[in-house]
């Protein structure tokens, strides 16, 4: 389980595809203890290109589909067919290829628009804890689609999600998980790979205030090499 004041804990590859070996294996076993000590896997999904090389990897090594739970990090608000679409990359790249049934797969219905699909993934949510939550790190520190400068729900008061309508990055309406809600997990992911990523974990490594860096406090963060700061030691 999270604690609120520990720090991160780094680990370093020498590139993406042991990153994405290392981390499908991480996310299974954790499935496999999960199911075994609760019955089930609640597991929410990071979208983007970085994960896409280990989605690929969890259907040779996954078992008890039946017991998964799957739910979304943050999604565009695009049609469903739309390439940019994180659904459309996660059932393609995976669940395509595992009898995980339908109605645990939970997608976020963006093409419904931003305020609108909020509100009805903000119902179908688990009051329960994630058992793992999986998370990219943008350039800016951004992670799932909360942004610099924006309200990331940091309070448990706040909505488990949020309606993102000026988004730095195209397109401009999006839909997240607030951070607290990201964060009552019983396990959380970071996955950073690239030298683009170098100054967000400069950032994040000084303390300063991004939202990866508020919302992992006590995460596991997975990187490559190009990835960490030239300026530090690996």
């Amino acid at each position: 389980m999270l604690e609120e004041n520990s720090l991160p804990r780094w680990h370093i590859y020498p590139d993406q595809e042991q990153i994405s070996t290392h981390l499908a294996a991480a996310i299974t076993r954790m499935a496999a203890e999960a199911i075994a000590l609760r019955g089930a896997f609640h597991l929410v999904v990071a979208g983007g290109n970085t994960p896409r090389a280990t989605y690929a990897r969890l259907p040779s090594m996954g078992r008890d589909w039946q017991r998964w739970h799957i739910y979304h990090g943050d999604e565009r608000c695009l049609p469903p067919e739309d390439p940019e679409r994180n659904s459309l990359m996660l059932a393609q790249t995976w669940l395509s290829q595992v009898p995980i049934p339908g109605a645990q797969i939970h997608t976020i219905p963006a093409e419904a628009g931003a305020s609108e699909a909020a509100r009805r993934y903000a119902a179908i949510l688990p009051a329960q804890r994630f058992d793992l939550v999986l998370l990219g790190l943008g350039e800016d520190g951004h992670t799932a689609s909360l942004f610099p400068g924006h309200d990331w729900g940091q309070e448990k008061s706040s909505s488990p999600t949020l309606s993102i309508l000026d988004a730095a990055k195209a397109p401009p309406q999006r839909v997240s998980l607030s951070a607290w809600r990201l964060r009552h997990t019983h396990a959380l992911f970071f996955l950073a790979c690239g030298s683009g990523k170098q100054d967000a974990i400069a950032s994040w490594l000084r303390g300063e205030n991004i939202p990866a860096a508020v919302v992992g406090r006590g995460a596991d963060v997975w990187l490559d090499k190009a990835a960490w700061p030239e300026s530090l030691p690996k």
